[in-house]
């Protein structure tokens, strides 16, 4: 049986914790920012947890499971 091949723009986008969590960039943050405000901007900059729902989709895109 072949290997898994990685997705390539998945991993890119996503990385997995020693803990096993998914981590991700926001979207919205590239371009129309002068009409979004100061704060929003900054915590778009933040990375955020891939949600449960969507676990297990991005782990078979990484060739994880």
């Amino acid at each position: 049986m072949p290997k898994m091949k990685t997705n390539r723009s998945a991993a890119k986008r996503f990385r997995v914790t020693r803990k096993g969590k998914i981590i991700r960039n926001h979207a919205y943050k590239s371009h129309k920012t002068r009409k979004k405000r100061r704060n929003v901007l900054r915590a778009l900059r933040k990375k955020d947890v891939v949600s449960s729902a969507d676990k297990n989709r991005v782990l078979r895109l990484l060739g994880k499971k």
